[in-house]
């Protein structure tokens, strides 16, 4: 297991990537793509995001999308060291 998870979108919904596991959560209609990840703090991510063409800074906090799904966030999150952005 490593120490990287994977960002990424598709049409209206995020996904957040680790371990094998997926976790899937809605996103504005208006976002193209994640561009960069610019802060990873333990389960609250500071990414640059294309909405309609126009670069804006977005914070997506973890901890509560984990808790929502029952699923320990510092078990989950604990060797996450950093955060990058894919598309397949």
């Amino acid at each position: 297991m490593g120490t990287t998870a994977v960002l990424s979108n598709d049409h209206c919904f995020t996904s957040f990537e680790y371990a094998g596991k997926r976790i899937r959560f809605t996103a504005p209609k208006c976002l193209d793509k994640y561009i960069k990840v610019l802060k990873w703090d333990n389960g609250y991510i500071v990414v640059l995001a294309l909405y309609n063409g126009v670069e804006t800074e977005e914070y997506i906090d973890l901890i509560p999308i984990l808790k929502n799904l029952c699923i320990e966030p510092n078990e989950f999150l604990r060797n996450i060291k950093e955060v990058c952005i894919r598309y397949d």
